[in-house]
């Protein structure tokens, strides 16, 4: 299995619950926090005995971490039954902690099953017509750097819709994109879920920013990740196609609340995701907003 993501994304156990992470390709000087909740999960999940898969994920990203420095990971057993297990994960660097943690394990069961079904999409072929024809008109777009950045990257992505992924109008807080290993891992049950943990959190925060025609690198916002869950309902093999669904039902106070669901291109949820963000107004934005933007627990506190 030689696959670039897969290496990063398997850390090197260091003894007593020890391990340690490689530093990973980023946008910028941060490291991508997709990357540590996948490192982690992976630590936790090498801890784990028999058939038990991760079934849940609440994460918080502490302090910003470097993209050149690798990462201690530290695995702690908090409990282990006989259907489930817990796992705290602490990420340092340079002493600090820059990220935790809390994973459950479960063993395969069977049970009463329903889920919501996703939305009317385009077929992934259809959508990338679009986005290369969108690609195409927008050649001189001053995010285009940006964009071609991100067709670069491990996780191959087609949005539904460009425009609204992309563009600064403001739109509905509603995004979708197709995703998959742009080269394929041929990965295990353990792995695949932490290659989908490390794809929920691209593209994700911006979605609260969109009915307010902001995006992730504005100067007019500063964004970053809060925190971070995720319910894997089922083990997704991320060599194929999955639609990431993705809304932003409220934003206040500095932050956004997202939330989405993982499908298969036959239609099964595979897991779903939430996180809150940040999302501070700076310069002009800043100036546009008034007292009816704080909540009124804030305004109390503020007289």
């Amino acid at each position: 299995m030689n696959n670039s993501l897969v290496n990063l994304l398997k850390p090197q156990p260091a003894g007593n619950g020890h391990f340690t992470g490689k530093p990973g390709p980023a946008a910028g000087l941060r490291m991508f926090g997709g990357q540590a909740i996948a490192q982690a999960l992976m630590a936790a999940s090498l801890e784990e005995d028999g058939e038990r898969l991760a079934h849940s994920l609440h994460c918080y990203f502490l302090k910003a971490g470097h993209a050149d420095k690798s990462v201690d990971y530290l695995v702690t057993h908090l409990t282990s039954g006989r259907s489930f297990s817990t796992r705290r994960v602490e990420a340092m660097q340079d002493e600090t902690v820059i990220f935790s943690m809390i994973a459950s394990f479960q063993t395969p069961e069977i049970g009463f099953m329903h889920q919501d079904d996703a939305r009317d999409v385009p077929h992934v072929d259809h959508a990338s017509a679009a986005l290369e024809s969108w690609l195409q008109q927008n050649e001189d777009s001053p995010i285009r750097t940006m964009i071609d950045r991100m067709t670069q990257r491990p996780i191959e992505i087609i949005p539904l819709d460009p425009s609204a992924l992309w563009g600064n109008a403001p739109q509905e807080p509603k995004a979708g994109a197709w995703m998959r290993m742009r080269e394929p891992a041929h990965a295990g049950p353990q792995m695949n879920r932490a290659l989908l943990s490390y794809a929920s959190d691209m593209l994700f925060l911006r979605n609260a920013m969109m009915p307010h025609g902001l995006r992730p690198g504005s100067r007019q916002v500063q964004a970053a990740s809060l925190d971070h869950a995720i319910w894997l309902h089922e083990t997704p093999d991320f060599d194929q196609w999955h639609l990431f669904q993705m809304d932003s039902p409220w934003a206040g106070a500095a932050r956004g609340l997202n939330r989405g669901h993982f499908y298969t291109q036959d239609g099964r949820m595979v897991a779903t995701v939430s996180q809150e963000s940040l999302m501070r107004p700076h310069g002009k934005a800043r100036e546009r907003l008034t007292d009816q933007e704080l909540l009124p627990s804030a305004r109390a506190v503020e007289r």
